[in-house]
């Protein structure tokens, strides 16, 4: 069965640098043949679906949206890229735990406090995270908040190279899988 790697992150305004770090990110994930996961929405995630797109992948939405025309004129979420939406009508933070839950492991580009949200999920879900350093936001601040945190959790990791990272992220899990077979 194919991995499925969720990307989280600042959904806003995309920096270049950031944009560009994630697309790579996307890129990566289909070349090692997993599929990528996201909240379905605009920013950091969504060029991540945009590189994953590009180099062949398979990329799922999963929105907060109870349909199409929702996920559209509500919440304003893109639907080009995307090769399957799956409709919770859970509302924004609602379907972060569906989505999460669905993913084998998680990657984070800077984000904000919907992204830290994401994050303690999987953290508590026991996922393993891959971080990526210096796209600033909450993922400059996550080593911080897993030191401070009293309950063991997830496997987190940390790179500055987005190819690095997913290479890396996807050793572990392969890992894992191999365990419990």
């Amino acid at each position: 069965m194919k991995l499925k790697i969720g990307v989280i992150g600042s959904g806003g305004d995309v920096e270049q640098k950031n944009g560009e770090k994630s697309q790579e990110i996307g890129k990566e994930i289909a070349r090692m043949g997993c599929i990528l996961l996201t909240g379905s929405g605009p920013g950091l995630p969504y060029e991540a679906v945009k590189g994953a797109k590009g180099a062949g992948g398979f990329t799922v939405g999963i929105s907060p949206a109870s349909g199409l025309q929702e996920h559209a004129e509500r919440y304003k979420f893109p639907t080009e890229f995307f090769d399957v939406l799956i409709f919770t009508g859970f509302g924004l933070k609602g379907r972060n735990v569906p989505f999460i839950r669905t993913c084998d492991g998680v990657i984070v580009v800077s984000g904000r406090i919907g992204t830290l949200n994401e994050f303690t999920i999987a953290y508590d879900e026991g996922k393993t995270i891959g971080v990526l350093k210096g796209t600033g936001g909450i993922s400059d601040s996550i080593k911080d908040v897993v030191k401070k945190s009293e309950k063991k959790g997830g496997k987190v990791i940390y790179e500055f190279n987005p190819k690095s990272l997913v290479r890396e992220l996807v050793r572990i899990l392969q890992s894992a899988q191999e365990v419990t077979k």
